[in-house]
């Protein structure tokens, strides 16, 4: 290979995919040697089975250290734009039992590590992700981010994951636009801090950040936002007035408030919230809602509302009460405009239930719908088929009818109700698959 031109081993070596391979390839010859520290990104991952060997008596000693790799790896590479290291997520099922000491050697968050190769590629630094071990990480709070941020000034992405970090120190970085913490330790103090000194955030993923009570984002310049919230606050908060898409997942906060009137696309999965306050959302067409208070959620969205395609799901289906449990009118009443609806299981189950026990009302909003997809699980052909007779007859726009059946529904049960959907209604155009927990959809026929 050293026959090839320098530019095209350049581009092979900056295609791998695994930066391990790129230290192994300075072994073959000068010329790897000298062309590999040209490459402008570095992604180096501590596998399993390296963390296995490196623990083993009779293999530890064959095993260089994670560590001192990057380090080589990063050593002379000025040029250098983007640089992740990590662990890999199957280190993410080693328990602390499995710990004998209070080891440090793939604590990547150590500032003591970082500043040993952070200041050779500070310069020209535009993206960064470390994956630390959480088992080495958790009990060691990290100032990391006062170091990014008093050297690297051009750094345009962020992503830190399994830590527990301090914001002491950290200085505003207004080159900053994309920020990602998963599995973080912070504090209400702390995201408020990180809300001043990264004003001009346009990407937010704050997945899984513990130990906020009351937290609050007031960004101006965001513009998308995922935030999975894995302990019960008191009350969040996002003020955001140019948030285009939202997704939002929290277990059962006493207070939600948002204000996001630019927001067009939002995801909401939530038990409950005893108050939910939203402003106008006159730019909203899209919204895919989960709770276990479905019917009770609804009523938090503004009445004038131009939302066009939904999606719902029913986290916990319980037992039949016509006061708390979804029904066709209720979801037209709060949605008048849909044009598309997508009924996921636990949502189809209530609305068909609420169906036997009263019947199914017109509701002007129901002439507006077109599609129609929804996850079966059929209990009793005869009243499934009840109710989707009556849907039809309801929504009288409808073209498009997409029916996912559960996989263990008896196929003579499937089949009968194809051919009874085709042959009453032959102008719809039926789409047909099936569904499973934790599973794609799979469609079987696209149309008839």
């Amino acid at each position: 290979m050293d026959d090839l031109p320098p530019h095209l081993l350049l581009e092979i070596l900056s295609r791998l995919t695994d930066s391990a391979d790129l230290a192994r390839s300075r072994l073959v010859s000068k010329t790897f040697d000298s062309l590999s520290r040209e490459v402008r990104s570095i992604n180096f991952v501590c596998t399993l089975c390296r963390y296995l060997k490196s623990r083993s008596p009779e293999t530890r000693h064959l095993i260089t250290p994670f560590k001192t790799i990057f380090n080589s790896l990063v050593n002379n590479s000025s040029t250098l734009e983007s640089v992740s290291i990590g662990v890999a997520k199957a280190l993410c099922g080693i328990s602390y039992d499995d710990i004998e000491d209070e080891s440090d050697d793939l604590y990547l968050t150590d500032v003591a590590f970082v500043n040993q190769w952070l200041p050779q590629v500070c310069r020209e630094l535009r993206s960064l992700s470390i994956s630390d071990f959480w088992i080495q990480s958790c009990w060691r709070r990290s100032e990391i981010l006062a170091l990014l941020s008093s050297c690297c000034h051009h750094l345009v992405d962020l992503e830190v994951k399994n830590a527990w970090l301090s914001v002491d120190g950290l200085n505003p970085m207004p080159m900053l636009t994309s920020l990602t913490l998963e599995s973080i330790r912070l504090d209400d103090e702390d995201l408020s801090k990180v809300n001043h000194c990264f004003p001009y955030l346009q990407v937010l993923n704050l997945i899984g950040v513990g130990g906020l009570k009351e937290p609050k984002i007031h960004l101006y310049h965001l513009r998308m936002c995922r935030w999975t919230v894995s302990n019960a606050p008191h009350s969040l908060t996002i003020l955001a007035p140019n948030l285009l898409k939202l997704e939002l997942k929290c277990i059962e906060p006493r207070s939600l408030v948002l204000e996001t009137p630019s927001l067009s696309n939002f995801y909401l999965s939530l038990r409950r919230a005893n108050k939910f306050e939203v402003k106008k959302l006159i730019d909203l067409k899209i919204l895919q809602l989960e709770s276990s208070n479905l019917c009770g959620l609804l009523y938090f969205f503004p009445s004038d509302n131009s939302i066009k395609r939904l999606t719902v799901d029913s986290l916990k289906f319980t037992e039949p009460d016509n006061m708390t449990m979804l029904s066709m009118e209720r979801l037209f009443d709060a949605f008048p405009k849909l044009s598309l609806l997508y009924l996921r299981s636990g949502a189809w189950s209530e609305m068909e239930t609420c169906f036997l026990s009263g019947g199914l009302r017109s509701h002007t909003g129901m002439k507006g719908v077109k599609e129609i997809v929804a996850q079966l699980v059929i209990h009793d052909a005869g009243d499934t088929s009840s109710f989707i007779f009556a849907m039809l007859d309801k929504c009288t726009n409808l073209s498009d009818v997409g029916l996912l059946i559960h996989r263990e529904v008896d196929p003579n049960i499937v089949s009968n109700l194809i051919s009874r959907c085709t042959a009453e209604h032959p102008k719809v155009r039926w789409r047909w698959g099936m569904w499973k927990e934790g599973s794609k959809d799979a469609w079987i026929s696209d149309g008839i």
